[in-house]
């Protein structure tokens, strides 16, 4: 089909790979999600500032914000509370996504113990027992280094479970375990401590429903909590998967569309959970599977990633990232796809469409996220070896259906070094924290700012990402993140040793001691809580609260409902978080105000919004100034 073309292509995407392929994707009749956003122009003025509900069959009802038309819907609700509602239904969600994908780690680690306690061949293993031994320790099970592993292995599961399944008025056992008794305290006096992973979500969509909570400030308290209830689910989902597959190390690998190959077979993972990536990779790494790939004519196999399950095998195991979010439908217009395989999350339906357009396979796995047009062989933890195979059985079957003469892959790509889990940070640093503090006191690191969070085709891909880290970079600020700026920074070249060149002289000399990057990759987007885990050891450290402490947050290109859900318990864990996408919250004043004014009067910390990365680099710097003051340290 005719695609009406882009007119300036480098307003869309910074990413040179992107751009080509954008304009490949034209030639061919491909229409790409930065397509697809041109044609829903203008986007709806009521949706944008959240002046919409569509929560019961009587609407959608949608309120006047010049006061003209209605100031109320239908069943008498206002806007401040019709746009509370809608982020506590964002926050919710995000809960959800992040709830369900560490239970179904919760449930193969439990499988696991299982198959081990009784001698039974299982796909999965506790690799890291150093680390679960840690988890148990902070859970505060008894006798926690010395127990036989698979018995303390039972003991954390069930820990763990407690806080999906709790009745009781009591916390979660992964909140008392990993917060610092100054945040907690504050979560209690406001009345925010989850209770249980699922509970909390069961009530905001209640609260939400018609006819029931509707006074805004108390609805966006029942945000707070369940964004802490999804804080501590992805705590749960990043400790347990380093239980199954290894606590991350820096790794070495490459990351962008130059990663696939002409005469390889190309198999792209692409979701959020790594329960099948890894074992596909492993699949795929065999000599058998190797030696079936030469049989069809192709020189071997090529696993890459797309999204977290991209950060997930790269960080573990090196598989090179093809791409974030807005790569995902570009990887496949190359034409060199094999297969793509995806989990769950952030997976555009679009995907099914564009592999249509080649030989691809578009493999689905998971029980919720079928598309239509994929094909669809389910992950199950007792058969996840043998779907490995299948899958990339089809895929080095699909190799000869290749048409050699559509097949066009842009020659970029960089160097990345990733794997810095907290843990891999602390080894860096001579295993204590008191170096990083110190470099801090002294000023040498002026402060530390996480970036994280999507792609949004609002704005251009990676332009946010990029600018704010090298603004940051350049004024002395260390820089962690997750997620698809994770990404970003690697296609950018700002995970490298060669990156610390673009530093401030002071943080230089801190990268070229420790032989980091100054922006160091942490993870996928549930490793955010590995960011959390390091700021509650420094702020303890210090002897103060995480407010406190010359930091900040930021996701230049939020996108999803886990963004809201992740902003929010950022916010509430005492942290500024800048937003480079005005969310849609201005249509209630007194939301917006809550949001980002009074928050930080009842917790330390408030939302910005700024889409200028300069602007926000501005801000931020600021904030961390007169955090160094408070601190009685230079600036």
């Amino acid at each position: 089909m005719a695609v009406t073309p882009i007119k300036k292509v480098e307003e869309k995407t910074i990413d040179k790979a992107a751009q080509v392929m954008i304009r490949r994707a034209e030639e061919l009749g491909i229409e790409t999600v930065h397509h697809r956003y041109e044609k829903m122009q203008p986007q709806c003025g009521f949706g944008l500032l959240g002046l919409c509900c569509w929560f019961c069959m009587m609407g959608p009802c949608r309120i006047d914000p010049f006061k003209v038309g209605p100031t109320r819907g239908i069943c008498g609700v206002d806007a401040d509370t019709m746009v509370a509602r809608r982020v506590l239904f964002h926050i919710a969600n995000g809960c959800a996504a992040h709830g369900e994908h560490a239970f179904h780690v919760l449930e193969t680690f439990k499988e696991t113990i299982k198959h081990s306690s009784e001698g039974k061949q299982f796909p999965y293993k506790l690799v890291d027992e150093k680390k679960l031994r840690s988890i148990a320790k902070r859970l505060g099970i008894p006798d926690a280094e010395t127990k036989p592993i698979l018995e303390l292995a039972a003991e954390v599961a069930k820990k763990i479970e407690e806080d999906y399944i709790r009745t009781t008025e009591e916390t979660l056992n992964v909140l008392k375990a990993y917060s610092i008794d100054k945040r907690r305290r504050v979560f209690e006096k406001l009345g925010v401590l989850p209770r249980s992973i699922w509970r909390e979500v069961f009530e905001a969509m209640h609260r939400i429903h018609i006819g029931v909570d509707a006074e805004y400030r108390n609805i966006l308290l029942h945000g707070v909590r369940t964004a802490l209830a999804d804080c501590y689910a992805m705590t749960i989902a990043t400790e347990l998967q380093d239980v199954l597959f290894g606590t991350p190390k820096p790794i070495e690998s490459y990351a962008n569309l130059g990663v696939l190959k002409y005469d390889d077979v190309n198999i792209v993972v692409h979701g959020h959970n790594p329960l099948l990536s890894i074992k596909i990779v492993e699949v795929a790494r065999s000599e058998k599977a190797q030696k079936l790939a030469r049989e069809v004519g192709a020189k071997g196999i090529n696993v890459c990633g797309i999204c977290c399950t991209a950060n997930e095998v790269l960080m573990r195991i090196g598989v090179p990232l093809a791409g974030n979010l807005l790569h995902q439908e570009l990887a496949l217009a190359t034409g060199a796809v094999e297969a793509m395989v995806v989990d769950y999350q952030c997976v555009m339906p679009a995907v099914a469409e564009v592999a249509r357009c080649f030989h691809t396979k578009l493999v689905t796995t998971m029980p919720v996220a079928r598309i239509p047009g994929g094909i669809h062989i389910e992950w199950r933890a007792e058969k996840a070896d043998e779907v490995a195979e299948e899958i990339v059985r089809l895929a080095i079957e699909n190799f000869p259906r290749r048409i050699k003469e559509r097949v066009f892959i842009p020659d970029i790509k960089s160097k990345v070094i990733a794997g810095f889990s907290v843990e891999a940070i602390l080894e860096a640093l001579g295993g204590t924290l008191t170096p990083l503090i110190e470099a801090v006191k002294r000023g040498d690191i002026r402060g530390i700012v996480g970036i994280v969070g999507c792609n949004n085709p609002k704005v251009p891909q990676d332009k946010g990402h990029v600018e704010l880290a090298k603004e940051l970079i350049a004024n002395n600020v260390l820089i962690v993140g997750t997620g698809c700026w994770a990404i970003a920074a690697a296609k950018a070249g700002l995970m490298t040793l060669e990156a610390q060149s673009l530093a401030g002289d002071r943080l230089r000399k801190i990268l070229e001691a420790l032989k980091i990057p100054p922006c160091l990759h942490m993870g996928s987007c549930v490793d955010n809580s590995r960011i959390l885990v390091a700021l509650n050891a420094i702020a303890d450290a210090l002897g103060v609260d995480i407010p406190d402490l010359p930091v900040f947050g930021s996701a230049p290109e939020a996108m999803s409902s886990k963004a809201v859900a992740i902003g929010t318990w950022f916010v509430a864990q005492g942290v500024n978080v800048h937003l480079g996408v005005i969310p849609p919250v201005l249509g209630s004043e007194a939301v917006t105000k809550l949001l980002t004014e009074d928050l930080e009067k009842l917790v330390g910390a408030r939302f910005i919004v700024e889409p200028d990365p300069k602007k926000a680099a501005e801000i931020i710097l600021e904030h961390i100034d007169r955090k160094r003051r408070a601190l009685g340290l230079s600036t």
